[in-house]
């Protein structure tokens, strides 16, 4: 259990980290990416729209500039002119301030850019703009390459940045978890060993009592108060024994794990309740699929069937049915126990059906004479073998306990 507690919050902690490192990378990269597409966009419009070279005291001027635009832009930006009429037929090609385009390349971009629906876009790593005049069509393509490299560059950087800060996190995290959860490890292990010891002091004082409720009753004969102290000593040292068997359960690599005949194990456990069943008219099937093995304690799956199949017995009306089935598949073993049931289950009650002493209908504890500890002794049986357990209603007025062992 401890283990599997270190390798949820591991996994807990890697998960939340990854998302989180997720976001934030992602949001850094769409944010830069964004601006590097903004930039274009404006210089794009700014190259696109009417701007003239005037003289001032000496010194050229270009004016129409925006002031979020360097004087320099003109000079520096790598771009290329596509002009055409409303039809699509070309009418200027100017390549002049770029040196990587020639004529049939710019043809290449501009009917890849008529062929998208947005008036902006990439297209390679180039970013064009259509701006329409009158009957005509001005396409300006901007060389983006510089910028969409850094992007690149920037996007792969925060990536293995990210990735060498999570591995050495989670290795940390790996390393210090023990540690972290040695409080819960430690309790658990002092609450197990409290049931266990426990349980065998409470044994030597329920024996005494026992004997001399079986020694009082031969020297006065049935008495109801003895008889009382009979099933309720009876009951506890049940009870006792429970706690301490689910707690041996619950070590790691408690169990010697055998192949065994688990057809004839769950057929011979199930049919010893028949006559118990019939006793108190109610319908008992047994359907087992036969030389179905099993890796795994012969004596703990008796265990197993004999909590199952008790709890149907206890828990079906007078007329109702209980089932036992076994089945398999290419990959796992089924094991099902199925009755009907007087009064229909509440939803929220499946998920609690497994914890110690919860039980669904309290009214009904002493009419049945269980402890509400049986499931747990079954989940941990289950869990022990790799296994699965699950309980639900598929009718209304039923119960349904499903298991699955690993082949």
């Amino acid at each position: 259990m401890i283990k599997k507690l270190k390798k949820k919050f591991i996994l807990l902690t890697a998960v939340s980290l990854l998302l989180l490192l997720t976001v934030i990378v992602a949001g850094m990269n769409i944010i830069n990416f964004s601006y590097v597409s903004h930039e274009a966009d404006e210089t794009l419009e700014f190259l696109a729209g009417e701007s003239t070279i005037v003289r001032d005291n000496g010194k050229d001027k270009i004016s129409g500039l925006p002031d979020n635009i360097s004087p320099e832009t003109p000079y520096e930006a790598r771009y290329f002119t596509v002009s055409l009429n409303s039809n699509g037929m070309l009418l200027q090609v100017n390549t002049e301030k770029i040196a990587s385009v020639d004529y049939d390349d710019a043809v290449s971009y501009t009917k890849k850019a008529l062929e998208k629906s947005s008036d902006s876009g990439y297209i390679g790593k180039f970013r064009y703009l259509k701006v329409r005049n009158g009957d005509k069509i001005n396409i300006t393509f901007l060389d983006c390459r510089r910028n969409i490299d850094s992007y690149n560059t920037f996007l792969l950087v925060s990536v293995m940045i990210s990735l060498i800060g999570y591995a050495i996190v989670i290795f940390i995290i790996s390393f210090y978890a023990e540690k972290i959860i040695r409080p819960i490890s430690e309790s658990y292990e002092k609450q197990k060993r409290f049931i266990t010891d426990a349980g065998h002091e409470i044994k030597t004082p329920l024996t005494i009592i026992s004997t001399n409720a079986d020694l009082l009753e031969m020297e006065l004969g049935e008495n109801e108060c003895l008889t009382d102290i009979q099933q309720q000593t009876k009951r506890l040292t049940e009870l006792t024994n429970d706690l301490v068997y689910l707690a041996k359960m619950e070590e790691e690599n408690s169990l010697q794990l055998l192949d065994f005949p688990l057809s004839d194990v769950v057929a011979e456990t199930a049919s010893s309740f028949k006559f118990t069943a019939q006793t108190q008219n109610k319908e008992f099937i047994i359907n087992i699929r036969p030389m179905l093995t099993l890796c795994g304690n012969d004596k703990s799956i008796r265990q197993l069937v004999s909590v199952l199949t008790d709890n149907a017995i206890k828990y079906t009306p007078e007329g109702g049915k209980i089932l036992i089935s076994l089945d398999s598949d290419n990959k796992n073993i089924y094991l099902t126990v199925f009755n009907t049931v007087s009064e229909p289950i509440p939803k929220e009650s499946f998920d609690r059906i497994f914890d110690r002493f919860y039980r669904v209908d309290k009214s009904r504890n002493s009419a049945t004479g269980g402890h509400g500890i049986g499931l747990s002794v079954a989940m941990a049986i289950v869990s022990a073998h790799g296994g699965k357990i699950h309980a639900d209603a598929p009718e209304e007025r039923s119960f349904r306990i499903s298991v699955s062992f690993p082949k």
